[in-house]
């Protein structure tokens, strides 16, 4: 078997993924895997080291994003932590077991809410349980505030936990609400309203300049004494503890960085660090994507935004890579023709950029995953997210190739294609193409999608507001979907013909319109942002096609399928969309964009959800899948490291459990 470019039957016994373990356990409806570092053991010490690093890097930040997330995380944490190390009884008691999965819980989602509904989730133990076992746990042992007794602290932890009024949605996006007020996440403080967010960065804004930095990326905004302001993640500023733990891996990876415009890299990070300036993120943002000569890569920062219900605050993470170098061969074929995608998009000419600068994309091997990308984590990466640095100095992609590639094995054999594929022949084109097409897409999404097109002058991004995340990563899909259809796919050597893009087209239909609904609780809405775009394109294309029968649900024994009867017209169906979303992101059409989203990607048919769960329970399938990392083993010699070693054996609460212990540097901020 050959993957990522590298014969499996060639890499050392843990990276052979025909005796790797993918799965490490299932509990509730969360599933735990594992995946291989593949080519770890051909890498120079020199790059290892560095890897080895990043990684430790990568995981001083954890205790930041749980903070962001919501303020009493942390103390919840490691509260269940406290109880699950002390208890002394019956540790097969239900009540136990129940509040050990509940800890399992939290630490999958880095909170006490879902990650993919923002929901507040509960343990499967009553208060009083929670109350006896908390009593068990000796005062010294307890996350207590100082001043704060046992009484107190029991009835905090026990209202956070079980009321059902109290902070239940982390990120709140229902239109005509107040989405700071109503939100539990930790950007904003206490009495903070959405009015005054919007009048805060507002005025700092310059509609002349443009190089605008990326306003209240880095920050908390509180009210003090009546005035708004914010307090700057930084050393010596807000989650200082974490950061200087950060900054003090990062120096030791500089001295052994690839390059020396890595080390420049490095040093930009470091300073933005120190400083809190948002312009030295910038410095280093056009320095990392100029690098292209490293070997090794990393994410390290904050950086996306969807946890804020204004897309402006951004979370903390980290990926720690290597170049896959014989799977890269696809996306360079990708960056090299950027300009023609370009050209020949179906968007108005106006929207088209003139010249594609700097557009760059690589298949890499993630060996550390962290903050916001861990356990569950994406699948592909595009960055810089601002728009003048793409546009001024381009983007770098990657496709996370042995994520996909465990995804793909643990998933055989689960059932998944005969349950909820309709013919014969789809599910044989989803077996031959699938994994091929849906990494194609991937690459597409990330390398060109995010990177195309333009803003018109006087816009700045920001217009679309809540919405704008959902249009964007609906505008990065349908440009990767749509190419993923065009001859040009075969002529390039992309696609082996063109039946196989048909594989892609059907998938995307099916998780849109169904498979993702599992992941959404009875009776809610979707929350969360890339399941809202993937809906909104299959219902979009699923009504303006139902005349022609472009794609047709049909029932058979009693069961839902959606099918694609006309793969053509539904690639034309999806240059029309591609056209409109394209043109309400460059105008920032907020209007326009909060229709699409209302009306095509957050309400859910209650009758076929109710399906759809009944279908997945029968499969005995987690709706929830993440990640643990390998562990890094460092080889010393006269002080010196000289090999790092990948120890594939730590389980999901081993692992936890060490991060918890070793890396957990910030107060309780609550």
């Amino acid at each position: 078997m050959v993957t990522a470019g590298i014969t499996l039957a060639s890499c050392s016994k843990e990276e052979n993924g025909d005796d790797f373990e993918f799965v490490v356990e299932k509990f509730g409806d969360y599933q735990v895997l594992r995946y291989p570092v593949l080519g770890w053991d051909s890498l120079p010490g020199q790059q290892k080291e560095f890897i080895y690093y990043l990684s430790q890097a990568a995981i001083q930040g954890r205790d930041i994003l749980f903070d962001q997330n919501y303020k009493h995380n942390l103390t919840i944490r490691r509260t269940l932590e406290a109880i699950y190390n002390n208890y002394k009884g019956d540790r097969e008691d239900a009540d136990f077991k129940a509040l050990e999965e509940y800890m399992k819980m939290v630490w999958f989602n880095n909170g006490i809410h879902n990650d993919n509904s923002s929901d507040k989730f509960y343990p499967a133990l009553t208060e009083e349980a929670y109350v006896k076992l908390l009593s068990e746990v000796p005062d010294a042992a307890l996350p207590m505030n100082k001043g704060e007794n046992r009484e107190i602290f029991t009835l905090r932890t026990s209202t956070i936990i079980f009321d059902k009024t109290f902070e239940t949605k982390r990120v709140n996006q229902a239109e005509g609400e107040d989405l700071i007020k109503t939100s539990a996440c930790n950007y904003y403080g206490d009495g903070v309203t959405q009015a005054e967010v919007e009048e805060f960065y507002d005025a700092m804004k310059d509609p002349e300049d443009k190089t605008p930095v990326s306003y209240g990326l880095n920050s908390k905004l509180v009210k003090e004494d009546g005035l708004v302001k914010e307090k700057i993640y930084k050393i010596g500023g807000m989650y200082g503890e974490a950061l200087e733990k950060i900054v003090y891996w990062l120096e030791k990876a500089e001295k052994v960085a690839d390059t020396d415009h890595q080390k420049q890299t490095l040093a930009y990070l470091i300073d933005y660090y120190k400083t809190g300036d948002l312009k030295t993120f910038d410095d280093f943002n056009i320095s990392w994507v100029k690098d292209l000569e490293s070997h090794t890569d990393f994410v390290n920062g904050f950086t996306e935004t969807y946890g804020d219900p204004l897309g402006l605050k951004a979370s903390w993470e980290s990926v720690v890579n290597f170049k896959n170098d014989a799977a890269t061969g696809r996306t360079e074929t990708i960056s090299d023709n950027a300009q023609w995608f370009e050209d020949h998009s179906p968007i108005d000419d106006k929207f088209k950029k003139k010249e594609v600068k700097g557009v760059t994309a690589k298949v890499i091997t993630v060996a550390m995953l962290a903050g916001d990308c861990y356990p569950s984590t994406p699948i592909g990466i595009n960055l810089p997210n601002a728009d003048w640095i793409r546009k001024d100095h381009g983007s770098k992609s990657v496709t996370i190739e042995n994520i996909t590639y465990a995804y793909d094995r643990a998933s055989a054999g689960s059932g998944m294609l005969d349950e909820f594929v309709y013919s014969k022949d789809e599910k044989e084109r989803a077996k031959k193409y699938g994994f091929m097409t849906h990494n194609l897409m991937v690459d597409m999404h990330e390398c060109l999608g995010h990177g195309s097109g333009q803003l018109m002058p006087g816009v700045t991004g920001d217009e679309l507001k809540a919405y704008g995340a959902t249009i964007e990563e609906t505008r990065a899909d349908l440009f990767s979907i749509y190419y993923l259809g065009d001859p040009k796919m075969v002529e390039l050597g992309l696609l082996p013909d063109d039946e196989a893009y048909k594989a892609e087209y059907e998938g995307y239909i099916r998780n849109g319109m169904m498979l993702q609904l599992n992941r959404v609780k009875p009776g809610k809405k979707i929350e969360q942002t890339h399941m809202r775009n993937r809906q909104l394109i299959a219902s979009w294309v699923y009504e303006h096609g139902k005349d022609d029968k472009v794609v047709e649900k049909k029932v058979k024994d009693g069961k839902t399928y959606f099918v694609v009867n006309d793969h053509r017209q539904m690639r034309a169906l999806l240059g029309q969309l591609l056209k409109e979303i394209q043109r309400i992101k460059s105008t920032g059409d907020y209007e326009a964009g909060k229709a699409l989203v209302e009306k095509y990607a957050v309400k859910v048919d209650p009758k076929l959800h109710e399906e759809v769960l009944a279908r997945y329970e029968a499969l005995d399938l987690a709706s929830h899948k993440g990640f643990i990392n390998p562990k890094f083993v460092p080889v010393m010699e006269g002080g010196k490291i000289v090999d790092v070693q990948l120890d594939y054996t730590e389980g999901y609460t081993e692992q936890m459990l060490r991060y918890s212990k070793e890396n957990s540097h910030l107060p309780n901020y609550n």
